[in-house]
């Protein structure tokens, strides 16, 4: 037991050490951001995927290649688009020929949701047809085409950008893709002494990228350790509390809700 404890000691003693140098290396290319990039990492090491809302221009996307980088991790950036097709996402089977050039077979070709952070970008600018090849790799991890099923290999998260519904060409995101995200964050523009911090950089000065600070191996036993941390019974209570508050047909919720 002694041996257990100090193994999980040692790790959280690991996560909170590599957690501060991701903040540390994400703010020095990111400015005015530093609430966001704690949530980005929350949802992160909780094993959830999270949407980031927001106008464009706000660095949603270097903020996640920066910490794709950081992280070491197999990285897939899709645009969303009006015209994109389920299959963009998930891949699919393709007629090819063996090595005698006498026989034909179909062979899967995998998409670019098979890494293990995956960047949705601007993912209401496609309809929801679209989006919802989605829905079983951020539940179930895996995909299925053509009746066959292909696993993920974990760690896989979703990082999600979207833009404000307002915007013209935007499309809403449906209840069932809504449930697969664990945070939605929304990014406001940054202070103005930030701003002028921003404007101080040159258009043309470019961003080398990181080093990984973490290998996927000991990520995965960071995520185990929390998963196993107690949370108190009270704590538990008022998260249930706000979630019922929500609904508007709970006797909790407020006029507004309703």
């Amino acid at each position: 037991m002694n041996d257990a404890l100090k193994l999980a000691e040692e790790t959280l003693g690991r996560l909170r050490k590599c957690c501060q140098s991701l903040e540390e290396q994400m703010g020095s290319v990111l400015i005015g951001q530093d609430e966001v990039v704690r949530l980005l990492l929350t949802g992160l090491i909780s094993g959830g995927h999270t949407l980031m809302v927001g106008v464009p221009g706000l660095a949603k996307t270097m903020m996640v290649k920066a910490l794709a980088d950081l992280l070491g991790w197999d990285f897939r950036r899709i645009q969303f688009t009006p015209d994109l097709m389920p299959a963009d996402i998930t891949g699919t089977e393709i007629l090819q020929a063996d090595e005698t050039g006498q026989r034909r077979m179909l062979a899967f070709h995998r998409g670019p949701v098979f890494a293990n952070l995956l960047l949705a970008d601007e993912i209401n600018r496609t309809p929801p047809k679209t989006q919802a090849a989605l829905l079983e790799a951020m539940q179930e991890l895996a995909v299925t085409v053509n009746g066959k099923t292909y696993h993920l290999t974990p760690p896989f998260i979703v990082v999600a950008t979207q833009n404000p519904i307002e915007q013209e060409g935007t499309y809403p995101l449906p209840e069932a893709q809504l449930d697969r995200f664990m945070l939605s964050i929304h990014l406001e523009y940054p202070s103005r002494e930030d701003e002028v911090k921003i404007a101080e950089r040159s258009i043309r000065a470019k961003w080398d990228g990181f080093k990984s600070l973490v290998q996927k191996e000991e990520f995965c036993k960071f995520t185990e350790l929390v998963d196993k941390m107690p949370v108190s019974r009270h704590v538990l209570e008022h998260a249930v509390a706000l979630t019922t508050a929500s609904r508007p047909k709970d006797a909790s919720a407020d006029d507004y809700i309703r």
